[in-house]
């Protein structure tokens, strides 16, 4: 038997977990003050959407009656409980089912709430990292076990004891004071900078891009650019999220095809958000006198792509001499030494571009390595090893789009 076909308030009860789920969490978070009571109770709020709108039909704002649910879950855990202050009790009492869901000023200060605590320099970096892209990013344990390179059941542990961690330690779900803000603000970049990445190319799917978490990185990277509007690392974050996004049009085809990037239309490219993102990267330069940081670097390389009006007018040679900058301010950035192949191999040749991949270590040779080898080696003629080498590159959780690409170029080379 088939599996049944979903009910018609599953479809937007999915969609509005999806997009707006961090949002209701962080609302609820600054209420009860606690990021585990608060995930088990927009958790039970899905769940009494699950049972209650089939009966009663898709509610004219979704998130606002999840919000309104997860709320009343929440206080019925503080009664049940009976352990938490008084004050804790009435905070979450005073919210009324019956009282307008807060502007989007509130929430958007929430958000930056949850990813401030996430970045409690009392938290060990990658357990910052995990943490967020846990609750802010919505990815399952397994995707961001995958991200960070470790295993399941060890990230479920690292999770627990980061949560338990910060319960224990009582830190605040607050913008931090202006005191605070440079112990925090690296981190906090990082994981809107992760944000982007985890939804500018998915893990697996049916989609290569998830325009909403693109789109929310976004929105968060102008919010902390904002709050601090004359800092220049946020300046530059923004400036290298809009200076990607501005490309994404022309990733895919009219039939939802990959387009490299020497094929893709430039003229799709948003010319507003590039105009945007220069001139943000022109002035976070001007603060810090030209020293660039990693993010500045990126934003950098970047900008030589949308500056070039075509492939071949890209000035590949200046992208090799910023890719070694980049590694030498982060020498472990394997997405940066495998950048800095695609662009030797493009200013060398592909003999040279495959010199740099093999001097890569073993741990950076993940499926993107072999996809990238593949492609030089066939310029090369060798397509046999071509071949090889992606079919290693397939041997990975794919995008569906990502997938079919590597398996029409694989097709292609089987004919020579």
């Amino acid at each position: 038997m088939g599996r049944p076909a979903p009910s018609a308030a599953a479809v937007p009860l999915a969609e509005t977990v999806r997009t707006e789920g961090a949002r209701i969490l962080a609302t609820l978070v600054r209420t009860v003050g606690d990021l585990g009571l608060a995930e088990d109770a927009v958790q039970e709020a899905v769940v009494a959407a699950l049972r209650d709108w089939p009966r009663s039909g898709v509610p004219e704002s979704p998130r606002a009656w999840l919000t309104v649910a997860a709320r009343r879950k929440a206080l019925d855990t503080l009664r049940r409980e009976g352990l938490r202050g008084r004050k804790e009790r009435e905070a979450v009492e005073l919210l009324e089912p019956g009282v307008p869901e807060p502007g989007e000023d509130v929430v958007q200060d929430d958000q930056l709430r949850l990813i401030f605590t996430c970045c409690h320099p009392a938290l060990a970096a990658e357990a910052r990292v995990a943490l967020a892209l846990r609750t802010l990013c919505g990815l399952s344990t397994e995707e961001v076990a995958a991200a960070l390179l470790t295993g399941e059941a060890a990230m479920a542990k690292r999770l627990t004891r980061t949560r338990q961690k910060i319960r224990q330690a009582g830190i605040p779900y607050r913008v931090p004071g202006a005191e605070e803000l440079p112990a925090r603000l690296a981190a906090v970049c990082g994981v809107v900078h992760a944000l982007y990445t985890s939804g500018h190319t998915r893990l697996s799917g049916d989609r290569l891009t998830d325009v909403d978490l693109c789109a929310e990185a976004v929105r968060l990277a102008r919010l902390l650019h904002r709050l601090l509007p004359d800092d220049p690392q946020p300046m530059a974050v923004l400036a290298l999220l809009l200076l990607t996004e501005a490309r994404r049009p022309a990733r895919l085809d009219a039939r939802g095809e990959v387009v490299l990037l020497p094929d893709q239309d430039r003229a799709l490219w948003d010319r507003s958000a590039i105009a945007e993102g220069l001139g943000l990267l022109s002035r976070s330069l001007e603060l810090t006198d030209g020293q660039a940081d990693p993010y500045q670097l990126q934003a950098a390389i970047a900008a030589q792509h949308v500056l070039a009006p075509s492939a071949t007018a890209t000035d590949w040679a200046e992208l090799v001499r910023l890719y070694d900058l980049l590694l030498s301010v982060q020498p472990g950035n394997a997405a940066a030494a495998l950048g800095r192949a695609v662009a030797l191999a493009e200013a060398s040749g592909p003999a040279a571009g495959l010199g740099a991949l093999d001097a890569l270590p073993a741990a950076a040779r993940d499926h993107r390595w072999h996809a990238v080898r593949a492609e030089l080696l066939a310029r090369q003629g060798d397509f046999g090893a071509a071949r090889a080498a992606m079919r290693a590159a397939l041997d990975v959780p794919l995008p569906a789009p990502e997938r079919a690409h590597r398996l029409r170029r694989l097709a292609a080379w089987a004919a020579e």
